[in-house]
């Protein structure tokens, strides 16, 4: 049998390519340069985009789009810290948002190329967004009046979508906060982002979608995370909507503190003198009412049991399971205010779910006989103080209760007499 030919093999050394080396040498200085270049020949700043977007088909703005947003914003490669990169003979040109005026006519000018080059190159609009996050980072080392300028133009790249209101949460950061830069950054945004945007109402939407409103206590300075120091420098502002905002988020956060609270000490078995004594103490640390308090023990003692499906015998198992906390109730009804609250909490209870519309009734004799809520309450729930949800229903239903009430009283005045 014949055997197979052997294949010539070539003499010489063979050298193998590896495709990381074929790929182009990262050079953003270089870019850098050519850009500058660019921006320096241009007389206006129709001329610069123009020249911007000529250059996105020379120049790799995939690969150097952050190094693009520094020369635009700060004039030249931005090293750690916020200062200019000194390499090369042209390291900065004044062709840039911190070498520009101040004035609001100018930063809108200035906001154009953004909008435009970002409109050409959409895969920019990430790369500006990444950029943002960094270079609020360097903030301390710009001057106050490039502060002022970035946060102007921060405010303008906000009300236009080019940059999501989330990337001000980046300015909580320790270095920041503790001289007060972050808030005096923050305020020059919510005042400009106020008058672009002709009011409160979409500073307040823009906080809420970034999260921010929950946040600003954290912008301050360690030593001056009051309600009292927020409140002032918010106000100066003319910014009084925003610390209402945060009043309102800080007691719905304080109120679900509250109610997982009442949950854990329920959970954990503990006595009612017990859970009355932390829910005291932790409602007057936050500031929360009585009548709002006991709005959240209703709603929360009712979301634990496991309601039986069958109308007829569901207001037992409710009176049963009441009785146990009306000690509680008790506790949190000490005004007026606080015992219509929870006649409205019960009212509003009975109609949103139906298997209890005819338990109303009862429920409210139970706490009537439990001193829960007294005579006058009751009263005036019914002459006044009602909700509109199921009216005519639970008027009806208490319409006997009430004319005893009324024949109770009458008899007790008439023996004073």
């Amino acid at each position: 049998m014949s055997q197979k030919a052997e294949r010539p093999v070539l003499s010489g050394q063979r050298i193998k390519t590896r495709k990381r080396d074929e790929r182009e040498k990262n050079d953003p200085t270089g870019f850098r340069d050519a850009v500058i270049a660019g921006l320096d020949s241009a007389e206006d700043l129709e001329q610069i985009y123009k020249y911007l977007d000529s250059a996105g088909n020379k120049l790799d703005y995939r690969r150097y789009g952050e190094v693009l947003f520094d020369i635009l914003i700060a004039g030249g490669l931005l090293v750690p810290g916020g200062s200019i990169s000194q390499d090369g003979e042209k390291p900065r040109t004044d062709r840039c948002i911190f070498a520009a005026s101040e004035d609001m006519e100018s930063m809108r000018n200035h906001e154009q190329i953004f909008i435009r080059l970002m409109r050409r190159y959409k895969y920019l609009e990430k790369m500006f967004e990444e950029e943002m996050k960094k270079i609020l980072i360097f903030i301390k080392g710009f001057t106050p009046l490039e502060r002022i300028k970035l946060a102007r133009m921060t405010a303008l790249w906000m009300a236009n979508g080019s940059i999501p209101p989330q990337v001000l949460n980046v300015l909580n950061n320790e270095h920041l906060t503790k001289d007060g830069l972050a808030l005096e950054f923050l305020l020059e945004v919510f005042v400009t982002f106020k008058q672009e945007k002709g009011g409160n109402a979409p500073l307040v939407a823009a906080l809420r979608k970034g999260g921010l409103d929950t946040r600003l206590m954290d912008f301050l300075p360690m030593n001056k995370r009051t309600e009292d120091y927020l409140k002032t420098v918010l106000v100066e502002k003319d910014l009084a909507d925003i610390f209402k905002l945060h009043k309102n988020q800080a007691s719905q956060e304080a109120k679900r503190e509250l109610t997982q609270l009442l949950i854990d000490d329920i959970n954990d078995n503990k006595t009612i003198k017990d859970i009355i004594g932390d829910l005291k103490e932790m409602s007057t640390k936050s500031n929360i009412p009585e009548h709002e308090v006991v709005g959240l023990i209703w709603s929360t003692v009712m979301s634990l049991a496991e309601w039986n499906k069958k109308e007829e015998l569901v207001a037992e198992q409710a009176l049963k399971h009441l009785r146990a906390y009306t000690p509680l109730f008790e506790a949190f009804t000490t005004t007026d205010k606080s015992e219509i609250a929870l006649l409205l909490k019960v009212q509003e209870f009975c109609y949103e779910n139906m298997n209890f519309m005819k338990a109303f009734s009862k429920i409210v004799l139970l706490f009537y006989k439990t001193e829960v809520i007294t005579e006058d309450s009751i009263l005036k729930w019914y002459k006044e103080g009602h909700s509109n949800k199921g009216k005519m229903h639970f008027l009806e239903q208490m319409k006997k209760f009430i004319e005893w009430l009324q024949n109770a009283e009458e008899e007790s005045e008439s023996e004073e007499d």
